[in-house]
């Protein structure tokens, strides 16, 4: 289980700001939190961009159990969004990290702060944000198990208390309730576009755990970056999961099953999973 929690944002970036200043209503006295053996949160406020390795301390995010970088999103459609990913990347390194690495993150997490963003959205009548995963993408590269949660897309968004108050408020509840499920299903994702409609329904209407999500415009598939999505997955990775028409063309398809098989990887398709 996770204890200690690093809440990480840049100092330039207003979401950053906006939903580490909702957070900080709801930190507990570090000390009596140690002492009644209740997991707790640090905050670490960074002068330049977080998505840069060279930007962070790493030998302080080392202390620390699991790590949640509280950011902005920009898309060029500028849509109202709350959006989860890890961070890493796979073809290229243009925004931090490295190609080819990305970096630990659990499933399990993943998928119930999913959850609870979603229905604290809900509860909080947040009607017109999009909530959505987005697919591994960007720096920083660190040995942590981390997630970004981010407000999207303009700076009136980033701004928006009420959805910084309801990005904190989940980071909140699930540091609080967060339990790893042993009967939850493991799986990695290929295919699809960058904000994985079929992925956002298996994670949220799904027995399936979604870690590390490899989206189409990447491909061709790579084994590398099938063994590190793997890898740097917490739990122990059961399958992967195809999103099959966002694989492109029959011969991508073959490209990317006749990789899973060589690796003894067990596949399935996102229309094969009960939702």
């Amino acid at each position: 289980m996770y204890k200690k929690y690093l809440i990480i944002a840049s100092k330039l970036d207003k979401a950053g700001i906006n939903i580490t200043t909702q957070l900080s209503q709801f930190r507990q006295n570090p000390v009596l939190s140690s002492i009644a053996d209740n997991p707790n949160f640090d905050f670490y406020l960074v002068e330049d961009e977080i998505i840069y390795t060279k930007n962070l301390n790493l030998e302080k995010i080392n202390q620390y159990d699991f790590v949640i970088f509280a950011s902005r999103h920009k898309s060029e459609k500028k849509e109202k969004t709350l959006s989860i990913h890890a961070p890493g990347n796979f073809r290229t390194s243009q925004l931090g990290g490295e190609a080819g690495k990305v970096c630990p993150t659990s499933a399990l997490f993943q998928k119930q702060i999913f959850e609870k963003l979603n229905s604290n959205a809900k509860l909080y009548n947040l009607k017109k944000y999009k909530i959505t995963l987005e697919c591994t993408h960007h720096g920083p590269l660190i040995d942590k198990p981390c997630i970004f949660i981010e407000i999207g897309s303009t700076e009136n968004e980033w701004a928006d208390r009420r959805a910084g108050f309801v990005i904190a408020k989940t980071i909140k509840d699930i540091i609080n309730e967060f339990k790893k499920n042993p009967y939850n299903e493991v799986a990695i994702g290929i295919g699809g576009p960058h904000y994985c409609p079929n992925f956002n329904k298996i994670q949220l209407n799904s027995n399936v755990a979604v870690s590390h999500i490899i989206p189409q415009y990447v491909l061709p598939l790579k084994e590398e970056w099938v063994k590190e999505a793997i890898d740097k997955t917490k739990e122990e990775v059961d399958f992967a999961l195809l999103d099959w028409k966002g694989l492109g063309n029959s011969k991508q398809r073959k490209e990317v099953t006749d990789i899973l098989d060589k690796l003894y990887v067990r596949w399935k398709k996102t229309s094969e999973v009960g939702k």
